[in-house]
């Protein structure tokens, strides 16, 4: 879990989280991460050899007692983000930590630096065993994971080191935008988080993400060419393939279409490759085209915009009489003073969990447009659905989940509902149009 890093640098800007999502999805829902006007769709280049329906598989023992798991960590998880940040708030403890920040930083700017830096190691320090039990002993435990512990571990502090730099660049703005505007610093902040955001999607493929694995070419060139033909089909040029190396980390499988302008990049996880038959994997390769093509990072940018404004806004109404309340526990009476972090930390947490609702559900209708413009590129429903089925296995998904989980954690739809869509979506074969055909190029 990089949650602390990034959630204390982004405390004021949550968006750089969620535009990311699509890039880094959750195992059992996997795969996920500029439309051109053109003439109608032509059929897949080869007919699939079985176009029957394709049942939705039962769950094993193994993979429910994983979704269980999974359930209980989930909430254990929530609670303590929640609890963490309030026992730093009431206790004066943050107070403390700035107090020393003043004597090392002296100045405004440095100050925001020292405190953030050791109140991010701290942070960091205090959830390490739940991170190593989640990250580490529970993947290896359903054989999910092949990492050994030096490779988590140091995964772990470069997450860290990522997460001090980003908050020592960012975590001025909102604080200075606070000082100098108390009445409406939550507007502001949640403009400048449009371009910052945008800064952050175009850099991290190249900068960030192969600090984590290493990414070189397709091995298999005959299929880099079917996925780059595709890609032309789907109006997407200059993109380069890249496989990862990812199979020293897990045995899961994902891959997902990220960046923008330069930066764009198809990535398969060489697990992807080697579990997925071609014409499954091309359904995945279309899948990911289409939150490219649909524009989904750039709506998700100002989507996430939008919640922002709304949280920050609430943020902004409750801290006001929380700080006149405990001021004497919390060590400070503004919210510009750095020592508020935890507090806006625990209001944006507390607040992201009543909308969770609505921004898992716009994540779930991105997700399934990009299902069905892959039906619709690659016309191939069977390869479509027994790909979701050997996500399911492989990835230890169960299929059909309850409502609370639908509402609160599932930002892809049910992966028994992606099979049961491959299997009904063909509106070509009543001579009816895609609701994307016209984007293809022939």
């Amino acid at each position: 879990m990089k949650r602390w890093p990034v959630m204390a640098a982004l405390a004021f800007s949550p968006a750089l989280a969620l535009a990311k999502a699509p890039a880094t999805p959750p195992p059992e829902d996997a795969p996920h991460g500029i439309a051109n006007q053109a003439a109608e769709a032509q059929p897949a280049a080869h007919a699939p050899a079985d176009t029957g329906p394709v049942p939705v598989p039962e769950p094993t023992e193994k993979a429910l007692e994983h979704a269980h798991e999974g359930d209980i960590l989930w909430a254990i998880d929530l609670l303590w983000g929640l609890l963490v940040p309030a026992v730093l708030l009431f206790t004066g403890f943050s107070a403390k930590v700035r107090d020393v920040a003043r004597r090392v930083g002296r100045g405004w700017f440095f100050t925001i630096v020292v405190y953030f830096a050791l109140f991010t190691v701290i942070l960091f320090v205090v959830d390490f065993p739940l991170s190593y039990y989640a990250g580490y002993v529970w993947p290896h435990a359903y054989d999910l994971s092949n990492q050994t512990f030096g490779k988590w571990f140091g995964d772990e502090l470069k997450g860290l080191m990522v997460g001090l730099i980003m908050g020592s660049l960012l975590l001025w703005i909102p604080y200075g935008l606070v000082k100098k505007s108390p009445t409406r610093w939550w507007l502001w902040t949640s403009l400048i988080a449009i371009p910052v955001t945008a800064f952050f999607l175009l850099v991290a493929p190249v900068v960030i993400d192969p600090l984590f694995n290493k990414f070189g070419p397709m091995k298999d060139k005959e299929l880099e060419t079917k996925i780059l033909d595709l890609a032309s089909r789907a109006g997407i040029e200059g993109a380069r393939v890249f496989e990862v190396d990812k199979s020293v980390d897990t045995n899961t499988v994902n891959a997902y279409v990220t960046g923008f302008g330069g930066s764009k990049r198809i990535v398969l996880w060489d697990t992807t490759i080697k579990k997925l038959e071609p014409d499954e994997l091309l359904f995945v390769m279309g899948h990911e085209m289409g939150h490219y093509v649909l524009g989904h990072v750039l709506k998700s940018i100002l989507f996430a915009a939008v919640v922002i404004l709304v949280t920050l806004y609430a943020a902004y109404r409750l801290q006001a009489g929380l700080i006149e309340r405990f001021a004497a526990r919390f060590g400070f009476t503004e919210l510009s003073d750095i020592a508020s972090l935890p507090l806006i930390m625990l209001l944006v947490s507390l607040l992201s969990l009543v909308i969770m609702p609505v921004t898992a559900g716009y994540s779930r209708w991105q997700e399934h447009e990009a299902d069905r413009f892959g039906l619709e590129i690659t016309r191939n429903n069977h390869a479509a659905a027994t790909a979701f089925v050997k996500l399911q296995q492989e990835n230890l998904g169960v299929p059909r989940r309850g409502l609370l989980y639908k509402l609160w954690r599932a930002d892809h739809p049910l992966l028994g509902d992606r099979i049961d869509f491959c299997n009904a979506y063909k509106p070509w074969t009543e001579g009816k149009p895609g609701r994307y055909e016209h984007l293809f190029r022939r």
